[in-house]
């Protein structure tokens, strides 16, 4: 049981863990890029888009260069920690919370926020009266899918983290660990949990875009 029960509670925490840390900037992002435009926008498109198209272990050669002792050594005590791997999944989870944000402000029209500025608002309490308020479904979506990026990555986390039982051991390195010993049935019930947390995650933030029951229910 120890050996399905601490990975999973291991990649739970380390996944919650990162998806609070990219909530403010991801949002921040997915606001900044649809309604602003800006010299350089397409640039700071691409890049924060970048992680999600170069493999993860370039990725985490990246951050293995910042943390460690051989590049910048801005925290290289944090390397083979529970902090490294939640920063790993935080810079892959980044880009998709930062997209999915960017797609629910545009749905959110500007002409409603126009007739809030109009009636005397600022632009802070518009934003905090209107715009989220009318994003909120699609935000709580990226941040779902969010966590189940940062849950399921492996890539950038065996760079910085490495595989550190009851530690830094995610259910995807402990997958990866019961590959290498060849016991297929363990990571077969690792797979499994993971599949199963995955597919709830994506369910939730499909429910949250769409507008499911939830939204039914509050206008009765």
């Amino acid at each position: 049981m120890d050996q399905l029960l601490t990975p999973l509670l291991t990649s739970l925490s380390v996944a919650l863990a990162a998806t609070a840390l990219v909530a403010v900037p991801g949002l921040a992002l997915g606001w900044l890029l649809a309604r602003r435009r800006f010299p350089g926008h397409a640039l700071v498109d691409g890049l924060v888009q970048l992680p999600l198209v170069i493999p993860a272990v370039a990725v985490g050669y990246c951050l293995l260069w910042l943390l460690g002792e051989t590049g910048l050594a801005l925290a290289p005590a944090a390397l083979f920690t529970r902090k490294a791997a939640v920063l790993a999944a935080a810079v892959m989870a980044l880009p998709l919370v930062a997209r999915m944000a960017r797609l629910a402000f545009e749905g959110v029209d500007p002409r409603l926020e126009r007739m809030a500025r109009s009636l005397g608002l600022s632009p802070a309490a518009t934003l905090l009266r209107v715009t989220l308020p009318l994003a909120r479904r699609g935000l709580a979506g990226a941040l779902v899918l969010g966590f189940a990026r940062a849950l399921g990555e492996f890539g950038a986390t065996v760079v910085v983290a490495g595989l550190v039982p009851g530690e830094t051991e995610t259910l995807a390195l402990a997958i990866f660990e019961d590959i290498q010993l060849g016991d297929e049935r363990a990571a077969l019930r690792l797979v499994l949990v993971a599949a199963l947390l995955s597919f709830a995650a994506v369910a939730l933030a499909g429910r949250l875009a769409s507008g499911g029951p939830l939204d039914r229910g509050a206008r009765r």
